[in-house]
């Protein structure tokens, strides 16, 4: 049975995000992100060479996982979280990715610091259990 399209760009989100943050493979922006990348985040300077800067510059150590995502049409939606990132706490991210001609186009996130369930008001973890407690 053939996929739909939003089953295929999730895999390919997911796909591009672990050769970046997490494999550190340096062939991952040509391979994954598109020569016109626009990127949306304060964070991260322009294009696909201010991610691979970015990168670049984080712990070796760092991790990335994916959470939930979810997708419509050419865009997508990942909940995740780096780890080991040099600060106090993990990070926790939305990213929204839009998918033209089978390279990540656009991207805009959302970050914040993890609270540990301890932390909570509601006394729950951020992601039930999918991510440890730091």
């Amino acid at each position: 049975m053939e996929k739909t399209i939003e089953e295929k760009n999730k895999a390919l989100v997911l796909e591009a995000f672990n050769a970046a943050f997490n494999a550190r493979d340096d062939s991952a922006y040509e391979r994954y992100w598109s020569p016109d990348y626009i990127q949306h985040s304060a964070h991260i300077p322009p294009g696909r060479e201010g991610l691979r800067g970015l990168i670049a510059q984080c712990p070796q150590d760092m991790i990335y996982e994916s959470g939930l995502i979810m997708a419509e049409g050419e865009y997508v939606m990942v909940h995740g979280r780096f780890s080991n990132i040099g600060a106090l706490k993990a990070w926790v991210t939305l990213d929204i990715v839009r998918i033209e001609n089978g390279l990540l186009a656009e991207h805009w996130d959302v970050i914040q610091d993890e609270a540990s369930q301890s932390d909570s008001v509601s006394g729950l973890p951020m992601f039930g259990d999918k991510f440890s407690e730091a």
